[in-house]
């Protein structure tokens, strides 16, 4: 596989998983586990970013990946 597919198959994982732990937050009545969930969902929405700037270069870098 790929890099630029191990990547975009990547970013997708954490972009559920970012979604799941904001789901989880909303159902919760937990404070402790709210917090804990919104922090997970947080630091998700970062390794996203890490995750695009990396497609982005290497999309930029190789262009066989933007087919």
């Amino acid at each position: 596989m790929p890099t630029g597919t191990k990547i975009e198959t990547a970013l997708a994982s954490a972009k559920g998983l970012a979604a799941d732990m904001k789901t989880f937050s909303l159902d919760t009545d937990n404070q402790e586990a709210k917090q804990m969930f919104n922090q997970l969902a947080n630091t998700m929405s970062g390794v996203e970013q890490s995750l695009q700037s990396r497609l982005d270069f290497v999309k930029q870098q190789e262009p066989q990946y933007n087919k």
